[in-house]
């Protein structure tokens, strides 16, 4: 599925809200979309990968990793997996590694930046919840719209 942020925009500006510009491309699909699920975390992938293991239905994993760019909370293991489980995309407010291994798998990643460096399992995080990212609210079972233009989310289907 093709997503054009902006031409979302134009056509429902009543309907979606607009994230800060921060995040990056580093997956396959340069455009993704799909039904809201939620980690929140910090500098802890567990939860991560539990959900990513689980079948995503063309879903997007939005992650509030903390904005923590001391290690990834999601590299190339883990991203096979989520592309095995059919997610449509995963969104990170945190960083990611193994770049060139995630630019081959056929699904959406953005984050804040990379970094080689894995987190450490804990155990820790929590999952769906509400999160404030990009100055706006974003709640599992909402939807996410994500291009090179931005990321927006709307409480219902656009597309």
């Amino acid at each position: 599925m093709s997503v054009s942020t902006p031409d979302l925009c134009d056509e429902h500006p009543d309907k979606v809200r607009v994230l800060a510009p921060m995040f990056r491309n580093f997956g396959h699909r340069q455009s993704f979309a799909g039904k809201v699920r939620t980690v929140k975390c910090h500098e802890d992938n567990s939860r991560v990968k539990e959900i990513l293991a689980t079948p995503g239905q063309g879903h997007v994993l939005v992650v509030d990793g903390g904005g923590s760019l001391r290690c990834a909370l999601m590299g190339d293991l883990i991203a096979a997996s989520a592309v095995a489980q059919q997610w449509s995309g995963v969104i990170i407010y945190g960083a990611v590694r193994d770049v060139d291994a995630l630019a081959e798998l056929e699904m959406g990643i953005q984050a804040l930046a990379a970094i080689p460096l894995k987190s450490v399992r804990k155990g820790a995080g929590e999952v769906d919840v509400v999160l404030q990212l990009g100055g706006q609210t974003i709640a599992p079972g909402e939807y996410i719209y994500a291009d090179n233009n931005g990321v927006i989310v709307a409480g219902v289907p656009l597309i």
